[in-house]
């Protein structure tokens, strides 16, 4: 599904917020999961990044060393999602009246340029360079001591992204990939991508390290390395564009406006509903625009006063930064949720 994802999140059990809704804000700009996701990775990516360092140029391995190359990139990619994290999480204010949100998905999108060029591009340029000038490489045991080790700790940092992601998507009911593509988190798509591209990679490394001390050949090493470029070129390519969709404007899911369009059909004020439009302003953050028919009649300043105390209901939301409703004419057609 294209959407926004868990903008506003769903409802968990327990008690709605004010005006009806429930939201699931956990983990948002400010939420501890998301900090202890990128941290786990930011930790792990370093210790990794230093081994795979030393064991490149003991092993003189080019698919070591565009693993080390992938490590020292996603080392980098966490320090861009904390800023955005903290900077996302500021509050709203008088020049920034729907808050700060969209700052992590402009932080995220650098991240994900970090890893296009100095994970992907590097490796597949060093790989072609092998190719056309071999280096074979030696100290094996080495290399595969480092892989194996690696593969602990990003395996570590995995699962505490998928936990995160799991927990999330059991309560859009959605399929993991699905939530992990969809999700306006944008901290949470980029580790558990990167988790998942750093297993896939270390398992291509081993399998190049593996060939060239099989064969005596360096092509398969450098094969390797390309290969470990190309899948970061990928994964890069498709967190730029979830971001870059955020940055211009997206919507909330479908599930997620039908859910709010209902609690709004069941407030006692409203007569009906002709208009509704939630766009992601960061994560799990949204904005709330709308056409509404207030139940009765009354005097121009009473209709006034209560579209305003509508506005601030639903901005009571923690999940919500903005609320804004206006008058339905007659002739609007009412929407069905």
């Amino acid at each position: 599904m294209d959407g926004s994802g868990d903008a506003a999140g769903s409802a968990r059990g327990g008690d709605p917020a004010p005006g009806g809704f429930a939201w699931d804000t956990a983990g948002g700009p400010q939420g501890s999961d998301s900090f202890v996701t990128v941290a786990v990775a930011l930790v792990a990516n370093l210790l990794i990044a230093v081994a795979k360092t030393g064991a490149a140029a003991l092993t003189r391995s080019a698919s070591m060393t565009a693993e080390a190359a992938h490590s020292w990139a996603d080392a980098g990619n966490e320090v861009f999602l904390i800023i955005a994290n903290r900077r996302a999480a500021r509050p709203p204010d008088r020049a920034h009246p729907l808050g700060h949100g969209r700052e992590a998905y402009v932080w995220s999108l650098f991240a994900a340029v970090g890893l296009f060029v100095a994970g992907g591009a590097f490796s597949i340029t060093h790989g072609v360079g092998e190719l056309r000038d071999p280096t074979p490489a030696e100290d094996f045991i080495i290399g595969y001591v480092v892989l194996a080790v690696s593969f602990v700790l990003e395996g570590i940092s995995f699962l505490q992204s998928a936990r995160q992601a799991r927990a999330d998507a059991r309560l859009l009911q959605r399929d993991l990939i699905e939530h992990v593509l969809a999700t306006s988190d944008p901290t949470l798509r980029a580790v558990f991508a990167e988790d998942a591209a750093a297993l896939i990679g270390l398992v291509l490394a081993a399998a190049g390290l593996a060939a060239h001390q099989i064969t005596g050949s360096p092509v398969p090493d450098a094969v390797g390395s390309i290969l470990v470029g190309v899948l970061l070129v990928v994964v890069a390519v498709v967190l730029i564009n979830r971001n870059r969709r955020f940055l211009v404007g997206q919507e909330a899911d479908e599930r997620v406006r039908a859910a709010v369009l209902r609690s709004l059909q069941d407030m006692p004020e409203l007569a009906r509903v002709t208009y509704l439009r939630l766009e992601v302003v960061g994560p799990r953050m949204i904005s709330v625009v709308g056409r509404v028919d207030l139940a009765g009649d009354g005097a121009e300043s009473d209709v006034a006063v209560r579209l305003r105390r509508l506005e601030a209901r639903i901005s009571e939301s923690p999940a919500v930064v903005g609320a804004l409703f206006s008058l339905s004419t007659p002739e609007e057609p009412t929407l069905v949720g």
